[in-house]
């Protein structure tokens, strides 16, 4: 008989609304507690503190309206948030100010988090943000904030709303690439630099709500509001093709996320449960059962320590699950 699957190893408890964005970052540095950064619906942002398991600072520069993304740029101490106030905020940790250093304005009224890929230039980085027309993409050279291109499918494609985004650079060395999941249930493949769409792909019948991408097996997988998960490969040509589906036992992925080594994937659910899968073969692992509401985001830590990789599950129910599971896979 399997064994069950353990408690989580702690939980987190102060966000006092329901928590939509979760982000890691556990760098290597002796001095340096490694820290979970969550946003809420209530507009704060909290800095967790996973040593003494309390929040060590409070954000709050979204006017009261939900945050649904945070990342952190990782080597400059900036921390980046994106609210249903329409602004992206740029943080900078280091100086330990509460206020916003910079923020930029946005034109969708969507829920589609934003993308960053960093550059080589230090200090500047690729930002993917959805755009003013319904289903246009805007990619912006930050932190000057210039427009690089707007992403727009063809007329006749009528893909819907961008709803997640990611950028990333092929290990080939060639330019920047976004993968884009639609209102329509399609992911498509842009070539940013020379602002075309390389390939699309029609994944779920309902928008895709989420997705993650492996470049080094150039293997992404997307959930949706139904109860399918769906892998899809991407060859040498740049052209999409789905590997497998798993259907899951309740419909409703909220967020999809691949560890970092590569070797587990977890799922939020709005059945309440995380699930995670064996990444390579998609092979059912472990249904972690404690929420008590729809689990709206999961993130893994960052390798940054060996031996300390760690799974957290935001929930509705105002909780942050950390699990320390599959450490040594």
């Amino acid at each position: 008989m399997a064994l069950p699957p353990p408690p989580p190893r702690f939980v987190l408890r102060g966000s006092q609304s329901a928590v939509n964005t979760l982000h890691f970052s556990c760098r290597s540095e002796a001095d340096s507690p490694p820290l979970l950064f969550s946003g809420s619906l209530s507009g704060l942002i909290h800095v967790w503190n996973l040593q003494t398991r309390r929040v060590d600072t409070t954000l709050d520069g979204h006017a009261g309206q939900s945050v649904y993304w945070v990342k952190i740029l990782e080597g400059q101490h900036l921390l980046l948030s994106q609210g249903r106030d329409l602004k992206l905020c740029l943080w900078d940790l280091a100086e330990g100010r509460n206020a916003p250093v910079d923020s930029l304005s946005l034109d969708s009224v969507g829920f589609c988090k934003g993308s960053v890929l960093t550059e080589g230039t230090q200090g500047c980085w690729l930002l993917a943000v959805p755009g003013k027309g319904m289903d246009e993409v805007q990619v912006l050279d930050m932190p000057s904030k210039t427009s690089v291109c707007t992403l727009k499918p063809e007329a006749g494609a009528k893909a819907g709303m961008p709803m997640c985004l990611e950028l990333w650079k092929p290990p080939s060395g060639s330019g920047p690439l976004l993968l884009a999941g639609y209102e329509d249930g399609s992911v498509i493949l842009w070539n940013v630099s020379e602002r075309r769409m390389l390939s699309r792909l029609s994944c779920h019948k309902e928008p895709v709500m989420s997705l993650d991408f492996d470049s080094g097996r150039a293997k992404g997988v997307s959930g949706s509001s139904e109860k399918v998960l769906c892998v899809w490969s991407l060859d040498e040509h740049h052209s999409l093709k789905v590997c497998r589906t798993q259907e899951l036992t309740n419909p409703g992925i909220a967020d999809v996320a691949i560890r970092p080594d590569g070797k587990i994937l977890a799922t939020a659910g709005w059945d309440h449960r995380i699930r995670l899968f064996g990444w390579k073969q998609l092979k059912p692992l472990a249904v972690l059962d404690y929420h008590s509401a729809a689990v709206h985001c999961v993130a893994f830590s960052d390798p940054g320590r060996p031996g300390e990789q760690l799974l957290a599950g935001g929930s509705k129910d105002q909780r942050i699950s950390i699990w320390s599971v599959y450490s040594q896979t």
